[in-house]
C-alpha cells in the first residue's frame, strides 16, 4: 500500500515535470541540517559536484534501498567522471534517522561511495522538503510506523541548481548516461 502510494506520487511528479519543465530556481534552496558524522551541513555541500539529491529513510523496505543501489551502479558506470558526482540522501524520518543510523545505513557496499546522509529536527526536514517539493507523511502500522514519501531524484548542477529529475527506474547505464548528458551541457534524456 505504501509502495503503491509512493509510486503514484512519483508518477504524478514525473508527469508534472514532463508537462512543465521547472526553472532551476523552482527546486532547492537554503537548508541547515547535520550529516551522518554529526557535522553541520547546508546547501553549500552541493557546490562543486553534480549531485543526486534523494529523500527517503533508513527503514524504507523497497524504494530507498533500490534507488540507492541503482545510483551506486550508475556511479560505477560513470567511470572516470564518478569523482565529479555525489549522492545526497536526506531523511524524511528524523525521529529514527540519527546521524549514527544514517552512517550505518549508508555504509552498504551497494550504495554510492561517500553518499552524504542528512538529518535534522522535524522543522528542518519540513523546510528542506518544502524547498524540494517533496511529499512525505508518517503512516502508523501497529506499534510502529512507516513513511510514505515521493521518490524523485533531483539532479543538481555544481552550482547547486536543479537541472532535472533523474529517471532512476532506468537501468544503471541509462542513469549514468543521463548524468553524463547533463555534465556535457545537455539535458538528461
Amino acid at each position: 500500500m505504501v509502495a503503491a502510494g509512493a509510486a503514484l506520487v512519483v508518477a504524478l511528479l514525473a508527469g508534472q515535470f514532463a508537462l512543465r519543465a521547472p526553472a532551476p530556481s523552482d527546486i532547492g534552496g537554503p537548508f541547515r541540517l547535520v550529516d551522518q558524522t554529526g557535522a553541520p551541513a547546508d546547501e553549500r555541500l552541493l557546490r562543486g559536484k553534480w549531485s543526486a539529491v534523494f529523500f527517503g529513510y533508513t527503514y524504507c523496505p523497497d524504494v530507498c534501498p533500490t534507488t540507492l543501489a541503482n545510483l551506486g551502479q550508475a556511479e560505477v558506470a560513470l567511470g572516470d567522471r564518478a569523482g565529479r558526482f555525489q549522492v545526497v540522501f536526506i531523511t524524511v524520518d528524523p525521529q529514527r534517522d540519527t546521524p549514527a543510523a544514517l552512517r550505518s545505513y549508508l555504509a552498504s557496499p551497494t550504495f554510492p561511495k561517500a553518499t552524504i546522509g542528512l538529518t535534522g529536527d522535524a522543522g528542518q526536514i519540513a523546510a528542506v522538503a518544502r524547498a524540494y517539493h517533496v511529499y512525505y507523511q508518517r503512516v502508523p502500522q501497529g506499534d510502529t510506523y512507516t513513511m510514505d514519501h515521493s521518490a524523485v531524484v533531483y539532479l543538481m548542477d555544481p552550482k547547486g541548481r536543479f537541472v532535472a529529475p533523474l529517471d532512476v527506474g532506468a537501468p544503471p547505464p541509462g542513469v549514468a548516461r543521463q548524468i553524463r548528458a547533463a555534465m556535457d551541457g545537455g539535458r538528461p534524456a
